[in-house]
């Protein structure tokens, strides 16, 4: 190990031990998490999907830091699409049980507000089948546009303000990559079993694991990601 992993590991310890050594440290994160989920969702999203990036760069490259990757711009980008992870999980969160009973599974609504069963599982899964197999796909597709962006801005806050060229982009992503890896791979064997575990949860939990998650996931795209276009724009 070498002495910026144990770098980051310090800085992440200092970061979480208070949550588990001051009990007033944890009550004002849950006061302040019901209050303003969504100001939170941005702010998980931003800070843990882009240390799985960040992450995703040391496997790939042997360093945290690259000139051009662009890491403010990608804590902004992460911070938006948390919020559309969170309202994607209270949308399909409240609306795929009432579907499952629909096709004729009774008792699932009644059985997502209560303790572990074997119908609860169920309706989690189906949850989380749901959310991946819509949602999932669109959201990654997203990342992989915006990511490119902000490799065309050469990780410059410009990025943030510059139309994004989503049709140039989605000619040249790499779908080979994107649909034989990232949706045919990562969405059945890890995101529909990890995000089933998640609806398990108590609601006020399954963003923050959803966040912890997207460590895994800013790895998982960071790895499968583009690279980095070396021209700039005029």
């Amino acid at each position: 190990m070498k002495k910026q992993d144990l770098a980051l590991l310090a800085l992440l310890c200092l970061i979480v031990v208070p949550f588990f050594v001051s009990a007033d440290v944890l009550d004002a994160y849950k006061r302040f998490n019901g209050q303003h989920g969504m100001v939170m969702a941005f702010v998980k999203f931003g800070i843990l999907a882009t240390l799985g990036e960040v992450i995703g760069l040391r496997i790939r490259t042997g360093s945290y830091l690259k000139k051009g990757f662009g890491i403010l711009p990608k804590i902004v980008v992460w911070g938006v699409l948390g919020l559309f992870i969170s309202m994607a999980f209270k949308v399909f969160a409240v609306g795929s049980p009432h579907f499952a009973e629909y096709l004729g599974i009774d008792g699932v609504v009644a059985a997502m507000d209560g303790e572990f069963t074997m119908l609860k599982l169920v309706g989690a899964l189906i949850i989380s089948s749901l959310l991946n197999l819509i949602f999932s796909p669109v959201m990654m597709t997203a990342h992989k546009i915006t990511d490119m962006h902000i490799a065309r801005y050469q990780g410059s806050l410009r990025a943030l303000v510059r139309p994004i060229a989503v049709g140039e982009h989605l000619k040249t992503l790499d779908w080979q990559t994107q649909w034989g890896f990232v949706f045919k791979k990562t969405i059945p064997l890890f995101w529909v079993p990890a995000h089933g575990l998640t609806f398990l949860l108590p609601p006020d939990s399954q963003i923050l694991f959803a966040a912890v998650l997207g460590v895994a996931l800013g790895i998982v795209l960071a790895i499968a990601g583009p690279k980095p276009v070396s021209a700039q724009p005029a």
